[in-house]
């Protein structure tokens, strides 16, 4: 059986011309893929999760109709709970640029930034109250108090700072081609 995306000879060039759904511009956008951390600790959550899903149903079988349903809703606490610490981070779209937390979503549109920009600062070491030195992308916006969007010492960049660069400079490219059109 021939298996055609394990070569490169351009068998898929033929369809660039079809537009894929996730490759609709007015889509919100993360411009960087989730880090080492993020996913290690996802997966471990998910992993969990398995194993209260299975008490359940051994829980559920023994006949306790009440512990299998606490089981089961805590264990789809925990999966609720690792989607959202995979969708963390900061999301882009012609709209305006949107941070991702794992409690809360915060929205700029482009007309309210004034700038974006890297500085270095104290940074939360992967989102815990111990500080370090290290790079921040931050936003400054109208009104509104200075916002760190990424660090380099977060889950998404700790020990890549090849990654780190690239995804502030394409914040900053989206920050510098969005702001200049009115919206």
């Amino acid at each position: 059986m021939p298996l055609p995306f394990l070569t490169a000879d351009g068998v898929f060039d033929a369809h660039e011309d079809e537009a894929l759904p996730h490759v609709d511009p007015e889509r919100w956008r993360r411009p960087y893929r989730p880090g080492p951390w993020r996913v290690a600790g996802a997966a471990v959550m998910l992993l969990l999760s398995a194993f209260m899903l299975l008490a359940t149903v051994i829980i559920a079988f023994a006949g306790t109709w009440t512990g299998a349903g606490i089981a089961g809703a805590a264990s789809l606490a925990v999966v609720g709970s690792a989607l959202r610490l995979l969708r963390a981070g900061v999301w882009v779209s012609p709209a305006g640029l949107r941070r991702v937390g794992f409690f809360g979503t915060r929205s700029i549109a482009w007309s309210e930034i004034e700038k974006v920009r890297t500085v270095q600062q104290p940074v939360r070491w992967l989102g815990l109250p111990r500080t370090v030195q290290g790079q921040a992308l931050t936003v400054d916006a109208r009104g509104r108090e200075l916002t760190v969007l990424l660090t380099d010492h977060s889950a998404d960049f700790l020990a890549r700072g090849e990654a780190f660069d690239r995804a502030a400079a394409q914040l900053e490219a989206w920050a510098d081609a969005y702001r200049a059109v009115p919206a």
